[in-house]
């Protein structure tokens, strides 16, 4: 391994426990990043140094050595990047962000969690659960875990890591699994790939990649062919069905609790440290990917209990008592499936309650390819604010703006609010429960709206 890494994009949720990995072997690491976040100033706190300057010149005189350095991108860099052209104009070793996780999942076993939605979820559970166990691993998740305030966790001796494999770019083809777990295979990206067919022959591919001794565990009911190689262990789950099943739900007092059916043996009596629905599916996925290492049945049972979920993951920013006080939730989703699952959580909570959703649209492709089922999936609110587009990587689509989702949306109330204006506007909605859904940057004013209900 060499000396020193440089990390293009180093702000990046998944580059940040990248930093901290390479940190904790003893390398010098640095970075650049566009602009600066509490998670940029947490890593230079640790020892990473970042520039927010894309002048080359910048770059530490430990990084400026090819024999010495290897540098690290995120997917989402444009390849004219001044900083990133330098290295790779200067014979440096230049790899993306998949290619360096694929080097931990060959020096490890890798539980790699793919899928459209619930791979955050499924993934941090499982590293959850073995931390929790003793037996320990080195997760790379893709949120902040609210019970360690981290998305990396460090173990010294576990032959475990744990990896949120991103179909973004066609990321996850870097893997080497020795445990695939595929949640859900609903079309996204297809800026990328251009049709729902290339989209699941991609999953199927990542499939092919899993080692012979290991093992795929996929959910009943996706499209998807997997083409796993012939020693490779195939395993099914879902909430009703599957090797890896729940039976005997109940719900009651905030709380779920059911009984995991494993090809083995019932475990009785699993209580969700996050009750909402769809965490009784990503529950079973963990579990079923853990059961396969040497983790016991009980301490499943009492680590998915601890569990707090990650940041921006149906996270409760406001609970008031009482049937008129406030709620506030925010959730990451930014696919139609997922702000469905998102909004049904709410009203199986809350039912009865005044529904509000503010909604910040993440890329203009994904709103041009699915603004209908946006639509209709955001007129189950009782009311809708839509926020700008967040371009993220992309440039302006003629044509492609929020109002092609306004325009469809069939609820009694909608309009368009302007970022800045989002917070005041909040004295004027007429909702009992709020929930903040997207991808972009919605989650820096979350702070000042909760504030703001608090008020009220």
């Amino acid at each position: 391994m060499k000396n020193s890494i440089y990390f293009i994009g180093a702000g990046g949720i998944g580059m940040a426990a990248l930093e901290r990995y390479f940190l904790a072997r003893g390398c010098r690491v640095a970075g650049y990043d566009r602009t600066p976040s509490d998670l940029t100033h947490e890593l230079e706190a640790e020892g990473v140094h970042i520039d927010y300057n894309d002048d080359p010149s910048l770059i530490p005189d430990y990084c400026r050595d090819p024999e010495q350095t290897l540098v690290v991108y995120t997917a989402a860099m444009p390849a004219d990047h001044p900083v990133l052209r330098w290295f790779m104009d200067n014979g440096f070793e230049v790899i993306k962000r998949a290619k360096a996780l694929g080097i931990v999942t060959e020096q490890s076993k890798g539980l790699c969690f793919a899928g459209t939605h619930g791979k955050t979820t499924t993934s941090s559970m499982a590293a959850h659960i073995l931390h929790q166990s003793g037996i320990g691993c080195n997760a790379f998740l893709g949120g902040i875990l609210r019970n360690y305030g981290t998305n990396f966790l460090l173990s010294d001796t576990s032959p475990y890591s744990v990896i949120e494999a991103d179909e973004f770019d066609r990321s996850f083809h870097q893997l080497t699994p020795w445990v695939a777990v595929i949640t859900s295979t609903d079309p996204d990206h297809l800026d990328i790939y251009g049709t729902e067919e290339a989209y699941l022959e991609s999953f199927a591919h990542f499939t092919e990649l899993i080692r012979p001794d290991g093992a795929l565990i996929v959910h009943t009911g996706l499209k998807l062919v997997p083409r796993p190689q012939a020693d490779v262990r195939v395993y099914t789950y879902s909430r009703h069905e599957g090797d890896f099943h729940a039976q005997n739900i109940r719900k009651a007092d905030g709380d779920i609790t059911f009984d995991l059916v494993t090809p083995w043996e019932v475990v009785p009596d699993i209580r969700l440290g996050v009750p909402v629905d769809i965490n009784i599916d990503n529950a079973i996925a963990a579990m079923a990917a853990c059961r396969l290492t040497e983790v016991t049945a009980d301490a499943m049972r009492d680590a998915i209990a601890t569990f707090q979920g990650p940041k921006r993951r149906f996270e409760f920013w406001v609970k008031e008592p009482g049937e008129h006080g406030h709620v506030m939730i925010d959730d990451y989703a930014h696919h139609p499936d997922e702000l469905r699952a998102s909004i049904t959580s709410v009203r199986d909570l809350y039912p009865g309650r005044r529904l509000g959703v503010v909604f910040q649209p993440h890329l203009y492709t994904r709103t041009r390819d699915f603004a209908p089922e946006f639509a209709e999936v955001l007129s189950l609110a009782d009311e809708v604010y839509l926020l700008p587009i967040y371009p993220a990587r992309e440039l302006p689509i003629p044509g492609v703006t929020s109002e092609i989702i306004l325009n469809r949306l069939t609820c009694a109330k909608k309009a368009i609010i302007q970022r800045e204006k989002l917070v005041e506007s909040i004295k004027s909605l007429n909702f009992d429960v709020l929930l903040t859904v997207g991808a972009g940057d919605i989650d820096r004013l979350l702070p000042d709206i909760r504030q703001q209900l608090i008020r009220l």
